[in-house]
């Protein structure tokens, strides 16, 4: 866990602009146009639009997207009764997450209330504002009322975190953890240390589950819960156990499960060893649980463990909730947060445990050994999969249960939607990725002996997007997937070294290939001890259908195996390469970025035509624009003369193709200057979506500065051109860019020798 200075913290929340969120306009505000449009008199319309039709405040305003977080600071973190302006930067932090997780916008309402009655009147009468509440920090046994009663009188969605959260959450990892187990929910005896807002709800989401009330014992700082106690809420009498134990060791002989949900180290570690053989143990208290995690574990080796401390294993972390289930809720203009909807989110985020953690998740945490299992039962909070695995559970559950207002009829649609709202438009990739799994082909990885192509490998076999072929050592890539926690059964391994006969057969086919070009049989015996030479021969001779390689090495070394093995498709005199570069507004593509160093124009032509047809491989209409430091003329020099003469040539050869250029990039990519100042321009439409470069390092440049600075996701280099499917990583490509290469060489190779 961080260690937090708080002089640290405190310069954090205090530095200009004070606090963590602010408001910002979503249309322009610019000119007196707009400002009249924005305020009076242009906003009285909308305004009388939603007084005929109250339904259209979602059309018209932010509602749908807005989520109030409120509290009345009565039971704040560890903090406990610290008051309402005490609780603001809690609040604020919880709007931040909405944003950053969901991309929900938030205002925090901090209300100076500590009265039931009041409280309720209050937040009953923010309804108009509001497209949902999150009730948060509001001790018990006040909470249950006032959430149960809001829920009753509004039609928004409404949850109280510090319940609901910590139930879900702990309830799925329940779930996975039993499954690892091999226990049933109905079978265990489960003890309690805690009866408050959050131990409640979680026992309620238990039972509904599947535990069984009577094998549930549930303690909190005064004792036992039990009929003879006076004290008790309604919603904590419903707990009370009839049996005839009295102290936590009692309890403790036996039991399957401890959930903790009270006080620091009230669990002494030899009550663990008369629990049942592989014990349960959530000890959520924070910021120090109902015991340590390393005493824990050392005390019973069998036992599974969960805290809500990011240092240990099995984080409970409400992040893993409350920002999807609104989502899901709100886009669905559901009228409340009910148990359907919670029960879905739990089994959503029981099932993504199980599936292969991303790089993307790897990398953040440091660790390349996740998977499901005793140490991983829930996801982790910045896993980016979240947002689309429990917002649309928990939107189908709303549907199904009857309260959705607004059907979502398109699912794929809807991800895509929840994905551009992270930054994470993915549509193009889905597309390739799910034409690979259609028919998977076999991809012979020449680098296997190194983790991020074995994890790689795992993935698109588990996500049925190929067959790997791994070349390499068995003993090592053994030991790197044993070390990293990888799963590759299945995938076929070759360590070419150890097949002579084959490699000699190889090598003959190479000299018969290349003897009038220098490879003698000598040569071609020793070439083919590299394993590029042997991957490409095996999509040449057709053992394998597609061929990924570069991770390690210059991308120039790694393409020439290929270009003297398999060589360009007919009447392809130049292969190029072109990154895909994902943005907000969509794709748009760039060539050539690694192959041509300084080509012709006359090659650059060829490298027109190739990217043209790439990029229809990926289901995009090509707007070609091609790129120079002058547009139209307005610079002389060989660089203008050169791109002004590949776009002559490039028309006269593909006169289909909308292409234009000699241009800068701003003007091609920036449509109200193109058709402000050059609307002759076949491209003044829609503008450019494809960019040729005039040599490698203007593409080369471009393309790591938008990688690095523009915030874009970068996939590629896919090179074009070549008779077979064949895609040269870049060196030290991420996992992902090496799935998403994958998905592209399947695709490819699905063409049928109608490769990029």
């Amino acid at each position: 866990m961080l260690k937090i200075n708080r002089e640290d913290a405190l310069a954090y929340h205090e530095q200009s602009p004070q606090g963590k969120i602010e408001v910002v306009p979503t249309k322009p505000v610019s000119t007196q146009l707009d400002l009249a449009l924005a305020y009076s008199p242009g906003v009285a319309e909308p305004c009388k639009e939603i007084a005929k039709n109250p339904d259209d405040v979602y059309k018209y305003t932010a509602k749908g997207n807005l989520v109030a977080v409120i509290s009345n600071g009565t039971a704040v973190l560890g903090l406990g009764n610290i008051g309402p302006a005490a609780s603001k930067p809690v609040m604020e932090g919880k709007g931040v997450l909405f944003k950053k997780f969901a991309g929900i916008d938030c205002f925090d309402i901090e209300i100076d209330a500590t009265d039931p009655d009041e409280f309720i009147r209050i937040v009953k009468a923010l309804e108009p504002t509001f497209g949902g509440i999150n009730l948060e920090d509001i001790k018990a046994p006040e909470c249950f009322r006032i959430e149960t009663e809001l829920r009753d009188l509004m039609n928004i969605p409404l949850m109280h975190d510090d319940q609901h959260g910590t139930a879900i959450i702990t309830s799925a990892a329940l779930l996975n953890a039993l499954e690892i187990v091999g226990k049933k929910i109905g079978d265990i005896q489960l003890v309690v240390s805690g009866a408050g807002a959050a131990a409640v709800s979680c026992l309620r989401l238990y039972l509904a589950l599947g535990v069984r009330k009577e094998n549930v014992v549930v303690f909190d700082k005064d004792g036992i819960i039990n009929p003879s106690r006076t004290d008790l809420a309604d919603m904590q009498r419903q707990f009370a156990t009839e049996r005839p134990i009295t102290t936590l060791a009692e309890a403790m002989v036996g039991a399957d499960v401890f959930l903790g949900l009270s006080a620091a180290n009230v669990l002494p570690a030899e009550l663990l060893l008369h629990m049942a053989a592989n014990p349960i143990v959530f000890a959520l208290a924070n910021p120090e649980p109902e015991i340590s995690y390393e005493l824990a574990t050392s005390t019973r080796p069998d036992l599974i463990m969960a805290t809500g401390r990011s240092d240990h294993p099995n984080q409970v972390n409400n992040v893993l909730g409350f920002p999807y289930i609104f989502r899901g809720a709100l886009d669905v203009r559901a009228t409340e947060i009910n148990e359907a909807m919670k029960l879905a989110a739990v089994h959503a985020l029981a099932e993504l445990s199980k599936e292969p953690v991303p790089d993307i998740v790897n990398n953040a945490y440091g660790d390349n050994t996740l998977a499901f299992g005793r140490t991983y039962l829930i996801p982790k909070p910045l896993d980016p999969r979240l947002i689309t695995s429990l917002s649309p559970a928990v939107a189908r559950a709303a549907m199904e249960s009857g309260v959705a207002r607004r059907p979502i009829a398109d699912w794929a649609a809807y991800e895509d939607e929840l994905r551009a709202r992270l930054g994470l438009d993915q549509k193009l990739m889905n597309r390739i990725t799910s034409a690979a799994r259609q028919s998977p082909r076999r991809v012979v990885f020449a680098e296997a002996d190194n983790y991020k192509i074995l994890k790689a490998a795992q993935l698109v076999r588990d996500e049925g997007i190929a067959f790997p072929i791994l070349l390499g050592p068995p003993a090592k890539i053994q030991a790197i997937a044993q070390a990293n926690n990888l799963d590759l059964e299945g995938c076929e391994v070759i360590d070419i070294l150890q097949d002579e006969a084959k490699r000699n057969e190889y090598a003959e086919l190479l000299y018969q290939k290349r003897q009038r070009r220098g490879i003698t049989r000598y040569e071609g015996r020793r070439l083919l001890r590299e394993r590029n030479y042997y991957a490409a021969m095996m999509v040449e001779t057709g053992a394998a259908d597609a061929c990924i390689t570069g991770l390690t090495k210059d991308y120039g070394k790694s393409l020439i195996p290929s270009l003297q093995v398999i060589g360009p498709a007919e009447g392809v005199r130049r292969v190029a390469s072109m990154y895909i570069i994902q943005t907000k507004k969509g794709p748009y593509f760039f060539a050539d970025t690694t192959v041509n160093i300084d080509p012709t124009a006359e090659e650059m032509v060829e490298i027109i035509g190739l990217t043209a047809r790439a990029v229809r491989f990926f289901d995009a209409e090509p707007r070609v624009a091609v790129i120079s430091y002058s547009n139209f003329g307005s610079n002389s020099g060989p660089l203008p003369e050169k791109t002004r003469r590949a776009t002559e040539l490039a028309k006269q050869r593909y006169p289909d193709l909308l292409i234009d250029g000699e241009m800068q990039a701003n003007v091609a990519l920036n449509l109200q200057l193109l058709q402000e100042n050059y609307g002759f321009s076949p491209l003044a439409d829609k503008g450019a979506n494809t960019l040729i470069f005039p040599n490698v390092e203007s593409g080369n440049i471009a393309y790591k500065v938008m990688q690095e600075l523009g915030g874009a996701e970068v996939i590629g280099p896919v090179l074009m051109g070549m008779r077979k499917p064949v895609h040269i990583l870049q060196l030290g490509a991420s996992v992902r860019d090496i799935v998403n290469m994958t998905a592209i060489a399947v695709v490819d190779a699905q063409r049928d020798g109608k490769a990029l």
